[in-house]
């Protein structure tokens, strides 16, 4: 009886301190064991990145135009800060758990940080350069890319239905785009550069996910902290750091609430990309952050202040949510038959 208790003693304290590690086991095991359960966490997960993708885009646009916050950089190191905090507190609280650092770690993680600070420097500057509405109309462009990225890299073949959708929120993004009235070159070039990042950094995602080395905290973590040096150094060359030193409202309170919820949007942002990638395939996931921009263009023609209204305009866009619509239709309520990726996929457990 006493090496009894000893056991069940000993057994509890591991219970206590892997309880949280054990919970996303347990969820993940049932998932496994409940096809219908796998499906809805597919739709949550998506669910998840749309508003994710929603809120900071809102949030962002309210601190660089808004605000006039002079660095769409110094923002993004905020948010790579953000993520490397509490995925650290996460770690030491023993909440989640990812792999230590070691040598191996930027082989395993590259060349996602890449991708990551391209798309975080290129999505910032668009947002800041172009209309609410132009901005995601844009952004439809990365799910051609994510398809064609999917096709050569993990060989994954669409279906004729899917292809249709997927001309068809391109075809209207370059409708609208035909009679943009507030045209801007650079803010164009920097959309469809993060158009590019998006998809290489989605289709490289989910390859690094399949293979389960570091999981989705550590890719997250890793992914952060091996390019924050390289965007201080870009900050700090560029000028932006001195320009930010200078900027007249880091006493006002509204805008340190606005700009500490952009830097913590960016960490959740990260998080439901990961998450809703690892259920689904990317395609889905740029996809997705397309759909929600349904709410994001309407609204934007009323509180954004940047949107010149044309008939051109407005049908290139409704054309382009009518395909997002039915893209949505076509995976979570038809259920086309799974992607050649995708077959007997598990949904991944951090390590």
């Amino acid at each position: 009886m006493p090496n009894s208790n000893r056991c069940d003693i000993n057994y509890n304290q591991l219970s206590t301190s892997h309880h949280s590690v054990n919970i996303i086991g347990r969820i993940s095991s049932f998932i496994q064991m409940h096809p219908q359960s796998k499906f809805f966490m597919k739709i949550l997960a998506a669910l998840f990145y749309g508003c994710s993708s929603f809120l900071i885009i809102v949030v962002n646009k309210v601190v660089l135009t808004t605000y006039r916050f002079p660095s769409s950089q110094v923002l993004g190191l905020g948010q790579m800060i953000t993520t490397v905090f509490v995925l650290q507190i996460g770690k030491t609280l023993r909440i989640i758990n990812f792999p230590n650092t070691s040598v191996e770690i930027p082989k395993k993680v590259f060349p996602l940080p890449l991708f990551y600070i391209g798309n975080l420097i290129c999505g910032l500057g668009g947002t800041q350069r172009l209309s609410l509405p132009m901005f995601t109309v844009l952004r439809r462009f990365a799910i051609l890319f994510t398809m064609l990225g999917e096709y050569y890299i993990l060989s994954v073949r669409p279906t004729m239905p899917i292809v249709c959708t997927v001309i068809a929120m391109v075809g209207g993004a370059m409708i609208a785009a035909s009679n943009d009235l507030s045209y801007d070159s650079k803010g164009y070039l920097l959309v469809l550069s993060n158009d590019v990042f998006t998809a290489a950094n989605g289709v490289y995602m989910k390859k690094k996910l399949d293979s389960k080395d570091l999981g989705k905290y550590g890719l997250m973590y890793y992914n952060s902290l091996i390019m924050l040096p390289a965007m201080l150094l870009i900050c700090m060359i560029s000028g932006d750091i001195e320009r930010v030193s200078q900027f007249e409202y880091w006493l006002d309170f509204n805008f340190l609430l606005v700009f500490s919820g952009s830097c913590f949007m960016g960490f959740i942002l990260m998080f439901s990309t990961v998450l809703c990638t690892s259920y689904n395939s990317a395609l889905t996931t740029t996809i997705v952050g397309c759909v929600k921009n349904i709410l994001v263009t309407y609204i934007g023609m009323y509180i954004g202040g940047d949107y010149v209204f044309s008939f051109i305009n407005f049908m290139g866009l409704n054309t382009s949510m009518l395909g997002s619509l039915f893209y949505s239709y076509l995976t979570f309520i038809k259920r086309e038959p799974p992607l050649n990726v995708a077959n007997n996929y598990q949904p991944l457990v951090s390590k």
